[in-house]
């Protein structure tokens, strides 16, 4: 584990392509962080590992089909401990994370959800179908939904939740492109506000929810700059 004032070792648990992988990547790139990746915990060989071979990130790939779950736990413990983690942060983690792991980082593991938690979250809730649920509701909004992970899925306590306005006429896919650049931003955002309130000391607050008014694409014709995220009034 990390001396008291980090910076803190994360892993990241994926299970495909890994692009909420490469942007916390690039975050921490980007600047002095409190905060590094040092670990890529995969259940099966897929895009997120050329990823961490890129970055200069190590990977282990813990297989789970056909496993015993105190199996899989007692090796991810190993594996975690070998590389002195501090806090994990799932992206895309297709697997149940053992209660082992999930007790002993209790308040350290994070979760990105590609909905507004408590809508269209539960077993069997992932990528597109989540985008389809949606698609198919008479929601008004999407966006994402970073929360901490306990035994029950997606049903951690929420700590930060970005959103947009829907359009009637938009596809799954289209939903899905939306959101996945919300997830982009909002992953690493979430981080560091769970890191300050570790060096702090403090429990972390939930994060002021915020309401991206205009759609990236129309930002970018717009600006270069970052773009404009307005706080909503709660």
């Amino acid at each position: 584990m990390t001396q008291e004032g980090g910076p803190f070792r994360a892993a990241v648990f994926a299970s495909g392509g890994g692009s909420n992988f490469q942007a916390l990547i690039d975050h921490v790139s980007s600047g002095d962080r409190t905060w590094s990746i040092d670990l890529l915990v995969m259940n099966r060989e897929h895009g997120a590992l050329r990823r961490a071979r890129s970055a200069g990130v190590p990977a282990h790939i813990i297989p789970t089909k056909g496993r015993e779950v105190s199996e899989i736990a007692q090796e991810t413990l190993r594996v975690l401990d070998e590389h002195a983690i501090d806090m994990v942060l799932l992206a895309g983690y297709l697997r149940r994370v053992p209660s082992e792991v999930t007790i002993r980082f209790s308040g350290r593991i994070l979760n990105i959800h590609p909905a507004l938690l408590p809508d269209f979250g539960g077993p069997g809730m992932y990528g597109m179908n989540v985008h389809r649920a949606v698609a198919e509701s008479e929601s008004t909004m999407i966006g994402a939904t970073i929360h901490f992970v306990g035994d029950l899925y997606d049903e951690g306590a929420i700590l930060g939740q970005w959103r947009m306005s829907r359009r009637p006429q938009d596809s799954a896919e289209e939903i899905a492109a939306k959101v996945l650049q919300i997830e982009h931003r909002l992953y690493p955002a979430a981080v560091d506000h769970l890191c300050a309130a570790l060096l702090a000391d403090t429990r972390p607050e939930r994060m002021v929810d915020l309401d991206v008014k205009d759609s990236f694409e129309e930002h970018r014709r717009k600006s270069s700059t970052s773009i404009k995220l307005t706080e909503e009034i709660q």
